[in-house]
Order: structure tokens, then sequence, then C-alpha cells
């Protein structure tokens, strides 16, 4: 809570209060090192703390296409490097979760980890030979949640709702998000993460969602061996998704995986509903395919490599052959997943046809759908800013964009935040957790490709749910002629009411720019009424000093509020 009190204080002082008296040079000069700073010092404070905050690290090192290098690159070791407890704390929590001593309940549990992450820690294991025989598996991952970790989340939820009270008093914030009940939707996806059994139920619905799909594979649950603090799962340890260096010795283009992670985390959110919220690096493996083992196309890859000793050396690069694939996605680690209902799901759809189309009309209306704008909300202007959007920038890729001078960014992002600002916004439920997810995936691909340009992987996807939708057409057009009777029987009444509201000069014409000259004009007369005070007290104060020597230094003192004001405002206008 000390370091987001403070950090939330700096941000204050130099990216809002010093632009506004002038000295936007200072806080532009001192940026870079100032997120640096908070990055290192950010690590130090989620390495030393655990729990919730190696999330929160998590994020933002993955932010590779909107956060700058400064933080992503401090805080990508959070993914992997999480200081692993000792093994005699995890041998005790099993054995008492599992009512058996590790030895009677494996043939051999390794005691160093394979993985340290934020919850959990994983050890290597061979199972014993009546659970091999009984599940046709012999290596496998033995994941122990961390002791203690109950207690750690309550303080780390505790903390989270007090910061976003504190952001819930700032206006710009509290307008448009309900920071209270956002806390309390990470907080029950938190404590849904530490029940290992929802996780091992997750994990069957999500291979059962991708079954037949060769391009995604996913660990095999042992149940025998599972309970609400400890998971056993077949062992698909393999290829980093970020590490190109191995992914291009093991005769995989880096360039070729990005298009097909994100395809498959469309699939997730536009056509199933059911999506991992929490795609890191850490969390992706990509397993070469053995070209020796027949796995035909139709049928499920779900037999991935127990160990890297397992793996072939190389797998050949090229076109594979007719029904296989040289490679596969394999995903761990489903504590963390998502839902999208139905209706969400329908305008997550429009959105990705509108954006593939660069339909600026279209996004809007869809993102009505959704329900991140509320009904009543005027969105004339909003189109207006996604039209010229497209235009300027729809299809270009994140190497691209970093080209386009910074000042067209400027004044792009000023004319779009003083629209958005009039608008009333709000986060439906679990819409926090897709953006998390879209997020990571665009900063894995980047990381895969720095020239990689998502439009060519959301273009096709659209045009592919285009396709798919196509058997609804009769019905939106019933819909569309439906609607477009009703309008066309309340037209006479709506003129009607529009002409009178004319004649009695009620109309109301909302215009962002014209309120922001209208505001700085007020702005200017408040300047001239505290230039006239402090002229005034400084005259009263003059006289009556000689007089009333208490009186007129009250006076003189209290000059210096309206002086203040005056000076102070005229810079920030300027």
């Amino acid at each position: 809570m000390r370091f987001a009190g403070w950090n939330l204080a700096v941000t204050w002082w130099y990216e809002l209060f010093l632009p506004r008296i002038g000295l936007t040079s200072i806080a532009e000069r001192t940026r870079s090192k100032r997120m640096r700073r908070f990055a290192q010092r950010f690590h130090v404070l989620a390495v030393d703390l655990g729990g919730l905050m190696i999330k929160v690290g998590q994020f933002m090192s993955s932010r590779l296409d909107v956060l700058p290098p400064e933080i992503t690159k401090e805080l990508e070791g959070l993914q992997d490097e999480v200081p692993p407890v000792p093994f005699l704390a995890i041998r005790a929590l099993a054995e008492a979760e599992l009512g058996v001593s590790l030895d009677r309940a494996f043939a051999m549990v390794d005691e160093t980890p394979v993985a340290a992450a934020s919850l959990g820690q994983a050890h290597r294991a061979i199972l014993g030979p009546l659970d091999s025989a009984d599940t046709g598996l012999r290596g496998v991952v033995l994941k122990v949640q961390r002791p203690g970790i109950d207690t750690i989340i309550e303080v780390d939820l505790a903390a989270l709702r007090r910061v976003g009270g504190w952001l819930n008093h700032v206006r710009l914030i509290s307008d448009r998000v309900d920071m209270p009940a956002l806390v309390e939707e990470f907080a029950q996806t938190s404590l849904e993460e530490i029940d290992y059994l929802h996780e091992a139920t997750s994990s069957e619905r999500f291979a059962a969602d991708f079954e037949g799909d060769d391009r995604v594979s996913v660990p095999a649950v042992v149940w025998e061996r599972t309970t609400r603090r400890v998971l056993t799962l077949e062992d698909v340890t393999a290829i980093k998704i970020t590490d190109t260096d191995a992914l291009i010795a093991a005769g995989i283009d880096p360039a070729e995986v990005a298009p097909v992670f994100a395809a498959v985390m469309f699939d997730q959110l536009f056509t199933n509903g059911f999506f991992h919220a929490d795609p890191h690096p850490g969390n992706i493996f990509v397993t070469p395919v053995d070209k020796t083992v027949n796995i035909p196309a139709n049928s499920p890859a779900d037999s991935p490599a127990s160990s890297p000793a397992d793996l072939p050396a190389s797998s050949p690069a090229g076109a594979p052959a007719a029904g296989f694939r040289p490679w596969k996605l394999t995903f761990i680690d489903f504590g963390m997943m998502g839902e999208v209902p139905s209706n969400t799901r329908s305008g997550l759809r429009k959105m990705l046809i509108a954006a593939a189309s660069r339909d600026g009309k279209g996004l809007v209306d869809a993102v009505r759908d959704v329900g991140v704008l509320l009904p009543s909300a005027d969105t004339t202007e909003l189109e207006k800013a996604m039209t010229q959007l497209f235009a300027r920038f729809g299809g270009m890729g994140f190497a691209e964009l970093r080209e386009v001078d910074p000042r067209e960014f400027r004044a792009f992002a000023e004319q779009f935040s003083d629209v958005v600002r009039t608008l009333p916004v709000q986060l439906p439920e679990n819409f926090l957790l897709i953006i998390r997810a879209m997020s990571l995936v665009s900063g894995v691909c980047s990381a895969l490709n720095p020239a990689f340009n998502l439009w060519d992987s959301v273009e096709p996807y659209a045009a592919k749910l285009l396709r798919d939708e196509g058997g609804n057409v009769v019905k939106d057009f019933a819909k569309q002629a439906l609607e477009t009777a009703g309008i066309a029987v309340r037209l006479p009444k709506r003129l009607d009411s529009l002409i009178t509201r004319f004649e009695d000069g009620t109309v109301a014409v909302s215009s962002p720019a014209l309120e922001k000259r209208v505001a700085r004009l007020e702005r200017t007369a408040r300047r001239l009424i505290s230039a006239l005070l402090f002229g005034a007290l400084v005259i009263a104060g003059a006289v009556l000093h000689a007089s009333d020597a208490v009186l007129g230094t009250v006076l003189l003192v209290g000059s210096i509020i309206p002086l203040l004001h005056a000076l102070l405002a005229g810079r920030r206008e300027r």
C-alpha cells in the first residue's frame, strides 16, 4: 500500500501537476528514468511479497506493444524467477493432502522444483506401477500449493481493495469503472486459482473444446493424486513459446507460431466462449511433433513428450506432410479461466468483423452491444473519431506504428480523449479478463515477431466468422426489416416532437471542441477575477496598514492566494 500510494503521488506530480504549470519538459525528460526505477522497485517488491503481486508483474511484462521496454524488460523475469519453497514444507503439505507419504504415492519425486510460480510449486515425479498402469502415464508434474498462500492472498486482496477505494475517489475513473466491483471480480478469480480441483476440471473442459484440433494439446490429469491443494498432471515440458533461439534450433520459425497462437486465442474468445485468461509465455509451450509417429490432422494431438529428453533433437523445417503438424501449442496452468456470455461473445464477434472491415460506426455499435457503452451514450463524435482512426492507422502493425510521428499520435489521442470523457463507459462482468488475455496475446506475438501485424490474423478470422454466420443472414434480415418498420411507425411522432423542441428553443447540441473552448474562456475569466481580487486586496491592505497594522498585514498576505491562482492558471492555459 505504501508502494502504491507513493507511486500514485509521483505520477500525479509529474504527469498532471507539472504539465499544468507549464513544466511539461521536466516530466518528459525524466520519464524514462522514472519508469525504469519504478519497474526495478516493483520487481523487488513483487518477489518479496509473492502472491498476487507476481500476477500484476506478469501482466505488465507482457505488454510489449504498449508499455516501454524500461518496464517490460525489467519485469519479464517475474514470469519464471520466483523463489522456491523448501522441499520439506512442500512434502509436508502434499502428504497431508494426499493422506499418504510421497514415497508410497510416487516411485520418485525430484526435490528440485521444475518451476516455482507465484501461487504454487511444481516438481517432476514418476508414477508408481499401479497408477502408471491405470493412467498410461509415467512422467508427471506434481504441483503443490505454496504453504500459507491462503493468508497471503487474503492480505493481497485487502490491500488491493484499499487501493481500489483510493482510485474510486478519482472522478475520471469512478465515472467509468466500478473499482470495488472490479477488485471483487479479480478476487473471485484469484480464489478459484488456488483451488486445484477447479483447475483440473477447467483443464479437461479446455481439452474437450479443442478435441480433434492438431494445433493444441493439454496435459492429462491424474485424478487419483489430485486434491484441492495438490495437482498431478502429465509432464508436457517443451520449448517456452517466446524462446526464439530454442524454436529456431528445433527447426520452427517463430514468425509462423505467432499467427497460430493468435488464431487459437480467437477461437477461445469468439467461438468457444471459454478462454485461458493467463496466457503468458510461462504457461505455453511449443511442442515439436515427431513425424515418425502418425498423428492424423483430424485426431487430438494430446500426447506431448514427457520431458525435454524425450523431445526430438530437431523438427524438419518447411511445410509439413499431409496430415501432420511439425509442432503444436501446449497450454498449461488453467487456474485463471474466463467465460464469455453468449451476448458478449456476439458483440465481440461484431467488434472483430467491424475492425477488420475498418467500419467505425459498426465498431461503435458493437461496443454498445457488448455493454461497454451505456444505451444513453451519444456516439456521433466517437463514430467520427473511429472513422478517422481507421483511415489513418487501420491495417498498420506495431512495427509500422512505431515509425509514426509521436506528435501525430498525441494530437489524435488528445482529440479522442476529449470525446471519450463525455461518454458514459462501464466495464461489463469478466471484461477485465478478456482485456488481460488479449493484451498478453499481443505481447507474446510481438515477442515472437517484432514485425507481427495483428491485422493479418484479424482479417482472415473475421472472414471466417462471416462465413460461419452465413446461415443467420435471413434471420438478421428479418430482424432489420422489423426494426425498419418500427422506425417508420414512430417517425412522424418523433419529427413532431423535434419540431416542437426547435420552436421552444430546447434543442441541445453537443460539441467537444466547442465545450473545450468554452472551458478555456471560463478559466480565463476566473484568472481575470483572481487578478482583480489580488489588486483589490493589495490596495486595501496598503491603505489600512497605516491605521490597523494587523488587518492590513492579513489582507496583504491573503492577496497571495488569488495571485498564485492567476499565475498558475495562466501557465496551464498556455
